[in-house]
């Protein structure tokens, strides 16, 4: 992972080497927001949606402002859609992607991307797991042929998987075990889940990867990559009727399977306040409050999906902007509590969502404080609401970010493939702009209101123990691709 941005929906993604949903995706027009550049506007065609005969997706939207293509192969498949006893499978079958077919060695994948004037990656999350190229559109029918033909014939020996195994383990010991934030974001999501699989860390628990076998990996591939489980996601300067005849050629070949199917597990109400403390090497103390909040599921929703937009609204208030209310009441003036102060609400996901709030408490102030005072802080909402120029500037932060959005290809293709993941239409980011320029101070208020009592809460306290003895990280996993 090159970056992280504050997110939505952060505890869905991980690996990546971009940052994702972040406030400027979720923007492409909203009241009081400046025009979009003529090189935005001027070009903006609407993607097309196609279905082969095997039952795999196939979403092109082209762009021609540049002779350049973003190729992505997305599967409804994540971390989620494990077992027990096998967590992190998905993310090591990403990486067992890039390790051979019958006919392309393993490393050859990426060397050949590159040879084309290319560049790929992969990533994976709770809910999916894709993989990348940018390249000259002129080598589109070249990256779709190698992609087609790993999702297919994927294969390598045992010994492979060992190898990339312990890069793998390493990456958890440098990115997990080493980060007492970390750490602490693990177990509260432990603590918070009963049923959801969302429980599992997406890297997978140690004691899981050390028991890994390469029939696991394969297992979790002959289940989930199958044509109807997954989506083509094409942007950029292409012709819609040449990459559909593209995709046939070489995804439509593929033989169709039954997708398998999915057991529902849902999360049962959580009836009392769940607390839990964590000791790990730290410097500093945190605290972190999860309440347990209604997922967007459908433009034709109800009060959920209502209360959903309302609450995301709410987080962009608390911490949607610099100098939002909780920088400006927690982390400003002689009684500052904490160094740093943060929101969070996830609004949708194939699993259960967590508004949360977080904060790092300033020296000599206390974590009991630092949580106190976020509290304050929503309950202040519940009671005086919020004005309309804070809503205003929230809707304005969004769109000023989306007016640049809009240049990238690669932005684009990323919305369509998580509305695709999600079972939402393609233009599901702008008709989510509509309704949540629609959300009034009034509906704002409400949803502090209703969703952050103590039934619905999990709080999670990071306590600091002495630093090991060099107090250096790790270096990163030789290998390891993100």
């Amino acid at each position: 992972m090159k970056h992280k941005t504050p997110t939505l929906n952060s505890r869905n993604l991980t690996h990546l080497g971009v940052a994702w949903l972040t406030w400027a995706t979720l923007s492409t027009a909203v009241a009081q927001a400046p025009s979009a550049p003529a090189s935005a506007t001027a070009t903006a065609v609407q993607a097309q949606q196609f279905t082969l005969a095997n039952g795999m997706s196939l979403i092109v939207k082209p762009d021609r402002r540049a002779p350049t293509a973003v190729h992505m192969l997305w599967l409804r498949a994540g971390s989620m859609d494990e077992v027990d006893g096998s967590s992190g499978v998905a993310h090591v079958l990403e990486h067992m992607l890039f390790k051979g077919t019958p006919t392309v060695p393993v490393g050859e994948f990426s060397r050949r991307v590159a040879a084309l004037g290319g560049r790929d990656n992969a990533f994976t999350s709770l809910d999916y797991t894709g993989y990348y190229q940018q390249i000259p559109a002129t080598r589109l029918a070249d990256v779709m042929a190698l992609e087609a033909d790993r999702f297919a014939n994927n294969q390598w020996p045992d010994e492979e998987f060992k190898k990339e195994l312990e890069v793998v383990k390493e990456e958890r010991r440098m990115r997990t075990e080493d980060n007492p934030r970390a750490l602490l974001h693990e177990a509260l999501n432990a603590a918070v889940f009963v049923a959801s699989p969302y429980r599992r860390p997406i890297v997978g628990w140690m004691s899981d990867l050390e028991s890994l076998t390469p029939e696991d990996a394969r297992s979790y591939y002959q289940r989930w990559y199958v044509p109807a489980n997954a989506a083509v996601v094409v942007a950029g300067d292409v012709d819609v009727a040449e990459v559909r005849r593209l995709a046939e050629k070489y995804y439509g070949q593929i033989p169709a399977r039954a997708v398998p199917e999915r057991k529902p597990r849902v999360e049962p109400a959580q009836t009392g306040l769940k607390r839990i403390a964590f000791k790990a090497p730290a410097e500093q103390a945190m605290v972190t409050l999860a309440f347990k909040v209604p997922t967007f599921q459908s433009f034709e929703g109800g009060q959920d999906e209502s209360d959903a937009l309302a609450l995301t609204v709410l987080s962009a208030v608390l911490d949607g902007y610099s100098g939002a209310r909780l920088e400006r009441a927690l982390t400003q003036g002689p009684d500052r509590v904490a160094d740093s102060a943060g929101a969070d609400n996830g609004l949708w996901g194939r699993g259960p969502q967590l508004f949360m709030l977080s904060g790092v408490p300033a020296k000599g102030k206390t974590a009991e404080q630092v949580e106190a005072a976020l509290r304050a802080q929503v309950t202040r909402i519940a009671t005086e609401g919020v004005s309309e120029a804070e809503l205003a500037r929230v809707k304005t932060q969004w769109v000023a970010s989306a007016v640049y959005k809009l240049d990238s290809v690669f932005n684009q293709a990323r919305e369509l493939g998580t509305s695709w993941v999600q079972g939402q239409p393609l233009d599901a980011h702008e008709r989510l702009i509509e309704r949540l320029r629609a959300v009034t101070a009034e509906q704002v208020k409400a949803v502090a209101a209703k969703y952050f009592g103590d039934d619905q809460l999990t709080v999670a306290q990071l306590l600091p123990q002495p630093l090991n003895k060099t107090g250096k990280p790790r270096t990163a996993a030789a290998g390891s691709r993100h």
